[in-house]
């Protein structure tokens, strides 16, 4: 009861301090993560993204959320989600939110294509197929359209290490991720 008390208590806050600030894109949340390290995380850097959005580098910002973050889990004030967890959330949102400033025009060329290639995907993501198979089957488009010949039963196989990936811009995934996650009836 405590813990739902601390939870319901720290979204209230959490909405009335963020409703104007940048929130942490879902693309960049790791699948599985649970909602409640999505929202302590948006609330400690929800004003650093922000300032990524109007220009400032990823040095800085990912400085000033480590910061927030190591604080806040010292102090005792994540609910129990460690460093781990609350640090990739920040850094995938602020690696993103950095390119997609940097490249806003690359980011659309990029879901204009998406959109066509995935959509089949899309579609059976909105008929309820499995989030985290539509997002590998995306993932194998991807990776063909750098490389007709990839075949992720000879390519992918092994410690991930020894796998042989196509090089792909990273902007590609988190837009198939965006994609899928907005039509996707499990998220």
């Amino acid at each position: 009861m405590k813990k739902i008390i601390f939870i319901i208590t720290t979204i209230l806050s959490m909405a009335a301090i963020t409703a104007n600030a940048a929130p942490v894109p879902y693309e960049c949340v790791p699948v599985g993560t649970d909602e409640a390290a999505v929202i302590i995380t948006e609330n400690l850097i929800s004003g650093i993204l922000d300032s990524v959005l109007k220009g400032e580098g990823y040095g800085t910002a990912s400085a000033r959320a480590n910061n927030a973050i190591r604080k806040a889990v010292i102090a005792g004030e994540t609910n129990g989600y460690g460093y781990g967890i609350l640090s990739t959330i920040s850094q995938n949102s602020i690696r993103v939110m950095r390119d997609i400033y940097l490249r806003p025009e690359k980011y659309e060329q990029i879901e204009n294509e998406l959109r066509v290639l995935l959509a089949d995907i899309i579609t059976d993501a909105q008929n309820g197929k499995d989030f985290n198979t539509a997002l590998d089957e995306a993932h194998t488009k991807i990776y063909q359209t750098a490389n007709p010949n990839y075949d992720p039963a000879v390519d992918k196989v092994g410690d991930f290490c020894y796998w042989n990936l196509p090089a792909v811009d990273s902007a590609y995934y988190s837009v198939a991720k965006r994609l899928l996650i907005g039509v996707s009836a499990e998220n």
